[in-house]
């Protein structure tokens, strides 16, 4: 949806021919041949660029263009000293400094560097640089082969070239060099991912693994055990994030208050700093780049930036007569992008000027904005059913479609997948990397009224979590002396209309001699008033098989988080106005860890 077509034959100027081994065998070596054609094609793909200047009588012919091609039939024939008094006296060089630049890194054998550069260099025809970059690709994996390093070959020839889409008989064709003459080896490599990937309880770093047996972790090592009960908010909790790094978790809440949480060496929570400032409840967070400054956004309201060390604002973002309701880093760290309730995307500067606006159905309300890693695509719900993910440079659009009204998303650590939240109580999981489609669905939570947040979690992000309603009462409004059974107080101060507003109406039933407890959240439904508690529910990202739900919260479960660099400390956020930080269970840990051949983490480090 929304890709490019590939189903054409390549353009000769960077076509491989399939009948040659690469540098294996006929002594060529793969610098050579990586840089045989490539400076021509550049060359003639850029000769279009220059000024408008013309010669001639028919005043067609571009003095640039014309220059060019004289210049370049001179080096083609060996006349090079004439080709470069040419470009000296003309003024009008051959190739632009990037060319000049990429041509060296191909020399280098600079495979990556040359690939990046290809989106620098002015190229637009995005067919003409997958093709370009399959064939650099290509020769950073014969390279990789004949260094011996098959592992890191493999990894190029299915993470890279694969999904280019590019000559799918030329990538069967460069597989056989690896299976050929490693077969057994990568059987047996094969044999043990698979067993990895079978695991649905995998989340430690794995030691020894033997084909004699079968490699089984246990449910323990997943956390699934309260360590702590943060308790600082005074309000329902809506959204927590660690930060990249993993030494920090941030908490926003309906008290407008913003807490930054610092985990300690030994894996302990401590508070850091509160940041207030906000006038209405913070429902959205976004770590920078590099952790050390973080925007919060308010319902409707401004985004704010902090610096995390010493806890003071920065500088804040409005826009008059309007409110702010998402907020996103670029990848570099020099501007940041809002959503706007006039439904439109801002990108600002971190002095606070708005540098662009991209009006239209751009937004939502949903807090939700994510960026791609490559800083060039914006991924926002720009209808009740429909995520867009908007190139803010090119304005190329694409959008993925849903059959549900959209609640929340979540993007993965490599910005790759997409993880929807839907109203009907299913997360679809959509591949992004180019071309969109759906890949997984994941069933089992309980979502009525309230926004529930998912995200991606646990070693190499194998684990899917979500936060949940779980019903915890359900009495009859005809027959409300029934709820006096309960040996507490029961004190309603929230009714739920549909409308999702407030009403005035309060309930309260008491037994003699019994403590207070308040219940958060109410709703009316279908003439009955249900109360909610919350769950954690975690997936087997790969299977979709649901092995946990860990219980303890009171209220509904808004958003999780799970430390990126601690696969064994997970974070949850409720409307009973707690954090409960989850780890291991260290008890099931030291009965059974010398039954386990994986290696585990303690919580809070290595």
């Amino acid at each position: 949806m929304g890709g490019v077509e590939d189903d054409g034959p390549p353009s000769k100027r960077v076509k491989v021919s399939s009948g040659e081994s690469g540098g294996l065998s006929n002594g060529v070596s793969l610098r050579e041949r990586g840089s045989c054609s490539m400076s021509d094609s550049m060359a003639r793909v850029l000769a279009s660029q220059g000024d408008d200047e013309v010669v001639g009588s028919s005043g067609v012919i571009k003095k640039v263009e014309f220059v060019r091609i004289i210049a370049e039939a001179l080096y083609s024939l060996g006349y090079s000293k004439s080709g470069a008094n040419l470009e000296e006296e003309s003024g009008i060089p051959l190739r632009s400094p990037e060319v000049d630049l990429f041509m060296h890194q191909i020399l280098e054998g600079q495979w990556d560097e040359s690939v990046s550069m290809l989106h620098e260099i002015g190229l637009i025809d995005e067919t003409i640089i997958k093709l370009a970059s399959f064939v650099i690709l290509e020769q950073k994996f014969f390279e990789l082969l004949d260094g011996g390093k098959f592992m890191d070959a493999l990894k190029t020839l299915r993470s890279e070239i694969t999904p280019l889409c590019i000559n799918d008989e030329r990538v069967r064709e460069l597989s056989s060099f690896i299976v050929a003459p490693h077969k057994i080896y990568l059987m047996e490599l094969v044999a043990l991912v698979l067993q990895k990937d079978a695991c649905r309880f995998h989340n430690s770093a794995v030691g020894k693994m033997s084909l004699l047996t079968d490699h089984q972790c246990g449910r323990d090592h997943i956390p699934s055990q309260t360590l702590q009960i943060l308790q600082e908010h005074s309000d329902e909790v809506w959204f927590l994030q660690f930060s990249h790094n993993g030494k920090y978790l941030a908490s926003s809440s309906g008290d407008c208050l913003v807490i930054i949480w610092e985990v300690t060496v030994d894996g302990r929570v401590s508070l850091k700093h509160r940041l207030s400032g906000h006038r209405k409840p913070v429902s959205y967070i976004s770590w920078s780049p590099e952790d050390d400054q973080l925007l919060t956004c308010g319902v409707d309201e401004t985004i704010r930036r902090w610096d995390i060390a010493s806890g003071e604002c920065h500088h804040i973002y409005q826009k008059t007569g309007l409110g702010l309701v998402s907020c996103a880093w670029a990848p570099n760290g020099k501007s940041i992008f809002s959503g706007t309730t006039d439904k439109s995307i801002s990108m600002w500067n971190l002095e606070g000027n708005e540098l662009e606006c991209w009006r239209g159905q751009r937004t939502t309300r949903i807090a939700d904005l994510g960026i791609t890693m490559d800083g060039k695509e914006l991924i926002t719900v720009c209808k009740e059913t429909t995520i867009m993910l908007f190139g803010w440079e090119t304005k190329f659009e694409k959008f993925i479609e849903e059959d549900q009204p959209i609640i929340s998303f979540a993007l993965s650590e490599d910005k790759k997948f997409l993880l929807v939240s839907l109203l009907n109580e299913e997360l679809h999981l959509w591949n992004i990397d180019g071309s969109t489609r759906l890949i997984a669905k994941y069933k089992g939570h309980k979502r009525s009224c309230f926004v529930v947040r998912p995200c991606f979690g646990g070693l190499e992000q194998s684990f899917i979590v979500s936060g949940s309603e779980d019903y915890l009462h359900n009495a009859d409004i005809a027959n409300m002396e029934a709820m006096t059974r309960m040996d507490v107080y029961i004190y309603l101060p929230l009714l739920y209309n549909h409308a999702w507003t407030y009403t005035c109406s309060l309930y309260q039933f008491m037994l003699c001699n019994k403590t207070l407890r308040i219940l958060d959240k109410v709703k009316w439904m279908d003439g009955k008033v249900v109360m909610f508690g919350g769950s954690v529910y975690i997936w087997h990202r790969l299977s979709g098989e649901l092995i946990l739900t860990l219980a303890g919260h009171s209220g509904a479960v808004n958003c999780v988080s799970w430390n990126p660099t601690n696969p064994h400390m997970l974070a949850s956020a409720s409307d009973d106005r707690t954090i409960r930080i989850w780890g291991l269970n260290q008890v099931n840990m030291n009965i059974n860890g010398r039954h386990s051949n994986g290696v585990h983490h303690c919580n809070g480090g290595a």
